[in-house]
């Protein structure tokens, strides 16, 4: 076995299914499963900036990857995937971190510091990410993955709100829109 990371089969712009199937990487699947990647790598970022350690950022990268398998299981092999209890778990940490924080009834502005900054950053890719597996269930009928995207909207707001909660404890005013 070779400890080459390069195989040269996706040089013609495909790549394999789980089932070894060759498709497109321009397909809403496979672009889907990129952004699920991106965000990933950005909330592997925020944990590395954050001064605690929070156990929950690994169980979403972990449901992150679950997501991602389920998108290109075109070969119904038995994965762990989303449901309804991984977003009730957000709804969970949530409702705790908002018990602290003041009652929000403006827009605000993205800002703060570099940790808070990334949360928001985590909750603009995760809208994306939202979207992009939107569109395979539109495009492609692909209705196994709608509580992906009930997930991917719960996480948005728990990007949010961790936002907030990280600005709240570091006394970062927020900055209410005004239009």
């Amino acid at each position: 076995m070779s400890n080459k990371v390069y195989t040269k089969k996706g040089d013609d712009g495909s790549t394999s299914l789980l089932s070894g199937r060759r498709i497109s990487k321009m397909t809403s699947e496979i672009k889907a499963v990129g952004v699920l990647d991106e965000l990933n790598s950005f909330i592997g970022l925020l944990r590395s900036e954050l001064v605690y350690s929070e156990a929950s950022f690994e169980m979403i990268q972990w449901n992150l990857f679950n997501a991602g398998s389920t998108i290109i299981n075109d070969n119904n092999v038995e994965l762990t995937e989303i449901n309804s209890e991984d977003s009730k778990t957000l709804e969970d940490w949530m409702d705790k971190m908002n018990e602290e924080l003041p009652v929000l009834k403006n827009f605000i502005l993205p800002k703060g510091n570099r940790v808070v900054s990334l949360a928001h950053i985590c909750r603009t890719v995760c809208r994306r990410a939202e979207i992009t597996v939107l569109e395979c269930i539109v495009l492609d009928n692909f209705a196994k993955l709608n509580p992906i995207t009930i997930y991917l909207n719960r996480l948005s707001d728990f990007f949010f709100v961790l936002a907030r909660y990280l600005s709240h404890k570091d006394n970062i005013e927020e900055t209410i829109w005004k239009n």
